[in-house]
């Protein structure tokens, strides 16, 4: 049998849901205003420009100086404590082309580099960590003003959701959520893997590892800071409709090598679909069509990592 719910009830139950039940009749409360006028604080603050980031949901101001403990957050943080593992392949270029938008261009050689890193001790998110996985490409930009070479990131998998936000809404590189295995070292080999919802991604392997120079090491930092990680920002209108923010961006960063070694690596693919992968399985998929030619080489280092995310910014 039903019955028709009175009104108190309805807003008890709307309320607990999230709903925000009004009842017939009744206005929201303004406090005296209309809800055109732009009147108290956070009102004005998110339709005027406010000093710093401010990110999702905006009506909570983000700290602009010093935390709980008096320990300002740097502006350019630095990952204190990082072992990657890097496989570089030559793939085709035509293919790879297809995946970056215009105006970047595949670089002088189609490679694709897929690099594994746990990231320990990490200055913002005051010592905490967390692994990735990412896939580049050299690639170069040509716009109407900019003209810039470095490593476009086609994704970027992680295993935590603080960087991924801030990766996405700030920076604009594609980062999505994975499952990403600490590696390990048996018999000198080195593994990880990378997967989401129990299927896995892709494996890395290095092995028959060789320790490089000194002058080897500075070199290694010095190529990669010639090479700044590159992404588009894209985000959708709310009717999936087109797009609200579409360009290009680019983030510098250092790296600091204490230790690395030249390595035999592998990446082993692994194919998905919408059952296994709903939200992912078209990106792995395309990944994996990419062929690989000819491994090129495999990197194993260990150091520190600098993200100069004051000078990340649009391309044009």
């Amino acid at each position: 049998m039903s019955r028709m719910l009175d009104r108190r009830t309805t807003m008890k139950l709307g309320a607990a849901a999230g709903l925000g039940v009004i009842p017939a009749g009744a206005e929201p409360a303004t406090g005296g205003m209309t809800p055109t006028e732009p009147h108290g604080p956070n009102l004005l603050l998110l339709r005027t420009k406010s000093p710093g980031p401010r990110m999702m949901p905006a009506h909570f101001e983000w700290p602009s100086d010093s935390g709980a403990e008096g320990i300002a957050p740097p502006q350019d943080p630095e990952y204190h404590d990082v072992t990657s593992i890097g496989v570089t392949y030559l793939t085709d270029r035509q293919r790879l082309q297809q995946f970056l938008p215009d105006p970047f261009r595949v670089g002088e050689t189609p490679l694709l580099s897929v690099v594994y890193s746990m990231n320990r001790q990490i200055d913002w998110l005051a010592g905490g960590a967390y692994n990735i996985v990412g896939v580049y490409a050299p690639a170069v930009f040509h716009g109407a003003r900019d003209h810039v070479s470095g490593a476009y990131c086609l994704v970027l998998w992680e295993n935590l959701t603080d960087p991924i936000l801030t990766g996405r809404e700030i920076a604009g590189i594609p980062k999505i959520y994975g499952d990403i295995e600490d590696h390990t070292v048996i018999n000198g080999i080195w593994r990880t893997s990378a997967s989401h919802r129990g299927h896995t991604i892709l494996d890395v392997t290095a092995s028959e590892l060789n320790a490089l120079d000194t002058p080897s090491c500075r070199t290694l930092e010095d190529d990669i800071g010639r090479q700044p990680m590159m992404g588009w920002k894209y985000i959708p209108n709310e009717t999936n409709t087109g797009a609200a923010i579409s360009y290009a961006t680019v983030f510098p960063y250092a790296i600091q090598v204490r230790q690395a070694w030249s390595a035999k690596g592998q990446i082993q693919w692994y194919g998905s679909s919408w059952a296994k992968n709903p939200t992912q399985s078209h990106i792995i998929n395309a990944l994996k069509s990419l062929p690989v030619l000819e491994t090129q080489s495999t990197l194993v280092w260990k150091g520190s990592l600098t993200l100069y995310a004051s000078q990340a910014r649009k391309l044009q």
